[in-house]
């Protein structure tokens, strides 16, 4: 092994540059060069590759966002457009890829992996939703800046007397809501893996209500319905209760990455560079309980994702 890139693509999370960072320094220490390629999978297509050295990820560590920028590819998706990137593998020298990204980035690494490319993946997503990890790089992040956002929209739900609908990301997994609704005591968490009905969010509201609660914080999983604000009109028509809608967005996917997926992403790029070094691929990198860990792409995309029954049910019995 003599020279590696590395590549960000997909949905960007905060701690991506921390990873980075740990490849690149990582390789270098081992005497890897090491390439940056740039916007992807879509980037490795058109060659928008350049050499990285210990300044290149200097001041980096503690940015959002990802400095290799990121991409989707529907071309890499073709056989045509896959055959241009292992031709522009081919001209570099390239002879592994570090793949920063969710589930579709794995996908694309094990493909290459596949074709004779020796590749290694980290989970970087904001939604947590890769089953064989306990924890994928920007979700504790993301988790606190709903967090901070549930704090600020009390403040303001408290003067009005109003409940707030605070709709958050995570596609088809429901781990932001369920974290962040724990840590922030909304009175209902609404996730895709668990069914739910208004009269059960009213009766919680209701009860709140009696005891002298001014506010109220309802925490909505995107993609449990399809209109957050049909669910508010659901409520105003049931309760009477004045009720806003709130819809976090991308500002999940910003922001300076908190100490935990710093430390999270440096040790995964680390051990990425490692499986290298081992002369692994079709690898995927993780974390168990405090042990970071790596297994087969196709086995570690297999595990199904389930949502934290036992965090769940203390939410509910904490919202009384």
């Amino acid at each position: 092994m003599r020279k590696i890139g590395v590549l960000t693509s997909g949905g960007d999370s905060p701690g991506m540059n921390a990873a980075i960072r740990a490849v690149v320094r990582s390789a270098i220490y081992h005497d890897l060069k090491v390439v940056g390629i740039k916007r992807g999978y879509e980037g490795l297509i058109n060659g928008d590759i350049e050499e990285m050295n210990l300044s290149s990820v200097a001041d980096i560590i503690h940015r959002g966002g990802t400095m290799l920028r990121t991409a989707r590819s529907e071309e890499f998706r073709t056989e045509k457009g896959f055959n241009k990137a292992l031709n522009v593998i081919s001209i570099f020298g390239i002879e592994g890829i570090v793949v920063i990204g969710g589930d579709g980035s794995f996908k694309g690494a094990e493909k290459l992996s596949q074709a004779g490319v020796k590749a290694v993946g980290l989970p970087g997503t904001i939604d947590n939703d890769l089953a064989y990890t306990d924890y994928t790089i920007g979700f504790d992040t993301a988790v606190n800046t709903v967090v901070n956002a549930i704090s600020n929209i009390r403040d303001t739900s408290t003067s009005h007397g109003r409940a707030n609908i605070v709709e958050v990301m995570g596609r088809h997994c429901g781990d932001i809501a369920l974290h962040a609704g724990l840590a922030g005591g909304a009175e209902s968490i609404i996730v895709p893996e668990e069914p739910f009905t208004i009269d059960e969010i009213c009766k919680r509201l209701i009860q709140g209500k009696n005891r002298g609660k001014l506010h109220s914080i309802i925490i909505l999983a995107e993609g449990v319905l399809g209109d957050p604000n049909e669910l508010a009109k659901a409520i105003v028509d049931k309760t009477g209760a004045d009720t806003r809608v709130t819809t976090l967005g991308h500002i999940q996917r910003g922001g300076s990455p908190t100490a935990f997926d710093r430390n999270l992403a440096s040790r995964m790029g680390g051990r990425a560079v490692q499986l290298m070094l081992e002369n692994k691929s079709s690898r995927v990198v993780g974390i168990k309980g405090s042990e970071i860990i790596d297994l087969d792409i196709s086995e570690a995309l297999s595990i199904k994702k389930e949502i934290n029954k036992d965090m769940l049910e203390l939410a509910k019995i904490l919202s009384i």
